[in-house]
């Protein structure tokens, strides 16, 4: 498990807000994002030297620092989101995840250095989600915005509280 550091109170503040927010969105109103939709047009998504998956023994001769990103896109604040990615668990309630990083490519955050803080996604659940383990395959469904935080594994651009969670189809 992975504590996060003091300024999580600010996170917090920022998804309560978000969770206040109005709901009751029909599915018509949900916005289909793609992880390319996170940062500014001018800037790579993924950076070239981690798009590819890597083997163990490979990942010494990259560098274990996030690369910096260079803004974030305020278009989708407020809105009802769907957004598939990569779970990489950080608070759990009983068997169950409550809080997670949603990552674009598996290993981010752990095996390879993690992408920029604009392709990271924290996502918190009210009803814990019986995840099948790291890196299980989700398309989440909620309230999105901005709002930057720490964990020990990356920074992070974004927030989503979570409405559905579901495995991501085979």
């Amino acid at each position: 498990m992975v504590t996060l550091p003091p300024n999580r109170r600010s996170l917090l503040v920022g998804l309560a807000a978000l969770a206040c927010a109005p709901r009751g969105a029909l599915a018509d109103d949900v916005i289909d994002l793609k992880w390319r939709d996170l940062v500014p047009e001018t800037e790579i998504p993924i950076p070239p030297s981690v798009q590819g998956l890597f083997e163990h023994d490979e990942t010494d001769t990259l560098t274990s620092e996030q690369p910096r990103s260079s803004g974030v896109r305020t278009d989708w604040n407020g809105q009802v989101v769907s957004l598939p990615g990569f779970i990489v668990p950080i608070d759990f309630s009983g068997s169950g995840v409550t809080a997670f990083i949603l990552v674009p490519y598996v290993g981010a955050c752990v095996h390879v250095p993690p992408p920029p803080a604009n392709q990271l996604v924290f996502v918190t659940t009210s009803k814990p989600y019986e995840s099948s383990g790291m890196f299980e395959a989700v398309t989440v469904v909620g309230m999105f915005g901005t709002a930057s935080t720490s964990t020990q594994l990356a920074d992070i651009s974004y927030a989503l509280s979570a409405d559905s969670i579901e495995p991501f189809p085979t």
